[in-house]
């Protein structure tokens, strides 16, 4: 029989779907999702974009524009049935990162599911075929609670907040719990819960340290405890095709994405070190006594 730490190593992928959601627009959710995918995969991870905004935003940061998207099936056409997901996936510039692109055609992806069968669970159905073969595949939702939201909670594990640090932003998180809620009810029950990043945040102003302040006090754990500052390295990355790991290494907002992933690996190690350690206690095999996050690398020079 295998012991304990031989089947830690000889786990086989999680597949672990996470989505990325917040109704309100331009709150950094895309940049979050871009860039903690590439973080991952220099992590030795291998990960899945799925870009699930009509905008076609995460594609475009991963250096898919829109011609090369309209080259071939998008997630628009697994989500209809017209391809498989396998079909849409494409490779980007870092190792390990794959994405799987929208368009404008995803757009009429709402109307035409409206009297579909199973309409919340089509992208559940699509992700199977390809979901063992990743480690982490990472949604990128719509800003807006509609039915592609509706699809993405439906077909994830668990889902993350990108919250900006404003006072609006505060406003709909109590809609977007509600909602969580209603899925839980319905179609997902085992929806669980990544946690909330606080991005956009300027140490220099009191609307931001306040705002930090106020979801700490409220959601306590459920924070990231990695905060995303405001950083032009950032915005300028998405314009070329790039996550911020491939465009400026070194710069605050590549620094805060790499802790980031050490802060998410950490959490979900934690995980499947409870699951694994609970099989280990029914075949009365003891477990090992830690289990270190993977070592992202440290970056000590920080510029603007």
């Amino acid at each position: 029989m295998a012991s304990f730490n031989e089947k830690m190593n000889d786990a086989p992928r999680l597949g672990k779907i996470v989505a990325l959601i917040n109704q309100k627009g331009g709150v950094g959710k895309t940049t979050t999702t871009v860039n903690l995918a590439a973080c991952l995969a220099l992590a030795d991870r291998k990960i899945l974009v799925l870009d699930f905004d009509p905008q076609g935003n995460a594609s475009s940061a991963l250096g898919i524009d829109r011609q090369m998207a309209a080259s071939g099936p998008t997630i628009y056409n697994a989500l209809i049935g017209e391809a498989k997901l396998s079909e849409t996936i494409r490779p980007t510039e870092v190792d390990g990162l794959f994405v799987s692109p929208s368009n404008s055609d995803l757009t009429g992806a709402e109307i035409e599911l409206v009297s579909a069968f199973a309409r919340e669970s089509k992208l559940r159905t699509s992700i199977a075929e390809v979901r063992a073969q990743y480690d982490y595949i990472l949604i990128d939702c719509p800003p807006s609670l509609g039915l592609l939201t509706v699809n993405a909670l439906t077909a994830a594990d668990s889902y993350l907040v990108p919250l900006q640090c404003e006072y609006f932003a505060l406003e709909g998180l109590t809609q977007l719990i509600h909602t969580i809620g209603l899925i839980r009810q319905s179609t997902n029950p085992k929806l669980g819960e990544e946690g909330i990043l606080l991005t956009m945040y300027d140490s220099k102003t009191n609307l931001s340290n306040q705002v930090v302040d106020e979801v700490r006090k409220h959601f306590t754990t459920q924070v990231f405890t990695t905060v995303i500052p405001r950083n032009v390295r950032l915005s300028e990355c998405s314009s070329f095709g790039k996550p911020i790991v491939l465009y400026d290494v070194n710069s605050k907002g590549s620094v805060a994405y790499l802790s980031l992933a050490n802060e998410f690996l950490a959490r979900n190690q934690v995980d499947a070190f409870s699951e694994m350690a609970e099989q280990a206690k029914s075949e009365n095999v003891v477990p090992g006594l830690s289990m270190p996050p993977p070592y992202l690398g440290e970056l000590t020079q920080e510029k603007n």
